[in-house]
């Protein structure tokens, strides 16, 4: 199986320019490729991870990556499906985010080794010393109006209007492929399906600009069984810094994938061989109770994007979690595990009577339910069940002396803090 052939069954290309042209090139020889990333934030998400998926697997194949952040293009705003244009940010803000990216990406990809090693750029790097009277001359006149405004991503944005300033975003990607082939003979774009206007762009740039064929790949955008848009968790963006998206987050989030949807992402977000996910498939479908297929892409993602370390300990917050196993988590582990749960500073004014302190965190509302509730059994200190009235909580109960951890019947979680 050549390597587009494999990109294609994993459901990793959605939209080529020319396909037999492409899958010569990539069949004889090494073909020098790029995909961008503008800063719009200080992390990639999600979102992110297929174009770069793709990326690792042609570099695999023996072709060559060029990462490209986008420290211009992010000073500009890209409108593509956009409703509304984007804030424009400052140049210190934007620089500040260019080299996040720039770390990120330098974890999936290979920058040490081979004749093919990434080789990161920043289209700041060229667009800084092009004047606008240049960019026009050399650039923008190999664009028609009628050209520019026959793209979807415009088309959606004239009724609500548009400003110049994104409406030349396109002739600027165009751009960067146009210099990137010229310095490094990069000949194939590697894209999002929402950037099929800016990519082909930037072939019509290659074509008339340099005689030059230029090939693109779109990868879908993924979406779960229902068509919910993928890589969102309770509304949140599934971040790729650690510090955003904790492992045991990212963990979760591929642990509640529905059935319909694990195999499937299995090719796309995984390096694991067709056979092999075939495999998981057959003894899935024979036991999906046992979730192998939701458990093998979590430990494979989770692995991939914050390493074997991180993935080990998601795995052992999870269980701990599970089995109520509170002492034996560390505050940082519990920090990552109970992190989305109520937190209550606890001021050194405070009671530390049990029922005083259920009270004055909010656990419940008034002293009769939080008696009610100690002597029933429904009140946990760190996974141990307290009924007595006249408990005060003690240096003792403190995890690494940084918090305490109160549970309410069987799920209800609630952290103090000193």
């Amino acid at each position: 199986m050549t390597i587009f052939e494999e990109l294609k069954a994993r459901g990793l290309v959605f939209q080529t320019t020319d396909e037999e042209a492409l899958k010569k090139a990539l069949d004889e020889g090494h073909v020098s490729f790029y995909s961008g990333y503008d800063p719009t934030a200080d992390s990639l998400h999600l979102g992110h991870l297929v174009p770069i998926l793709v990326m690792k697997h042609l570099q695999l194949a023996g072709h060559k990556p060029y990462p490209l952040v986008g420290g211009a293009t992010g000073l500009i705003g890209d409108p593509s499906f956009k409703d509304d244009e984007r804030s424009l940010q400052t140049k210190e803000t934007v620089k500040g985010w260019v080299e996040s990216i720039r770390s990120q990406l330098e974890r999936f990809i290979d920058f040490e080794s081979g004749d093919n090693k990434a080789q990161m750029v920043n289209n700041y790097d060229w667009f800084e010393s092009v004047s606008f009277i240049d960019f026009l001359r050399d650039v923008g006149k190999y664009f028609t109006v009628n050209y520019m405004m026959s793209k979807e991503s415009v088309k959606k944005r004239i009724e609500t209007g548009i400003s110049y300033t994104e409406f030349a975003y396109q002739i600027m990607q165009a751009y960067d492929f146009y210099v990137l082939n010229q310095k490094y003979g990069v000949t194939l774009q590697i894209g999002g399906s929402d950037q099929w206007g800016n990519m082909t762009a930037g072939t019509e740039l290659l074509r008339r600009k340099a005689d030059t064929q230029g090939h693109v790949i779109t990868v879908p955008l993924i979406t779960d069984a229902t068509g919910k848009k993928f890589g969102k968790s309770e509304g949140n963006a599934v971040w790729l810094d650690a510090d955003k998206t904790s492992p045991y987050e990212m963990y979760q989030f591929w642990l509640n994938v529905m059935d319909a949807d694990a195999v499937r992402f299995l090719k796309i977000f995984t390096f694991l061989s067709l056979d092999e996910i075939e495999d998981i498939r057959i003894k899935f479908e024979a036991a999906p109770h046992e979730r192998l297929a939701q458990k093998t892409l979590a430990k494979e993602v989770v692995t991939f994007v914050h390493g074997e370390k991180a993935y080990k300990e998601a795995v052992k917050i999870t269980e701990q979690l599970f089995a109520g196993n509170i002492k034996s988590l560390s505050a940082k582990e519990l920090k990552q595990g109970l992190s989305n749960v109520p937190n209550y500073a606890v001021k050194s004014e405070n009671s530390l009577n049990i029922v005083d302190i259920l009270v004055a965190t909010g656990i419940v509302n008034s002293k009769r339910q939080a008696r009610e509730d100690v002597q029933n059994g429904a009140i946990y200190i760190n996974g141990e069940r307290v009924q007595d009235l006249d408990y005060i909580l003690s240096d003792s109960d403190k995890i690494d002396n940084e918090l305490t951890v109160i549970r309410r019947g069987k799920k209800k979680y609630f952290v103090l803090t000193y």
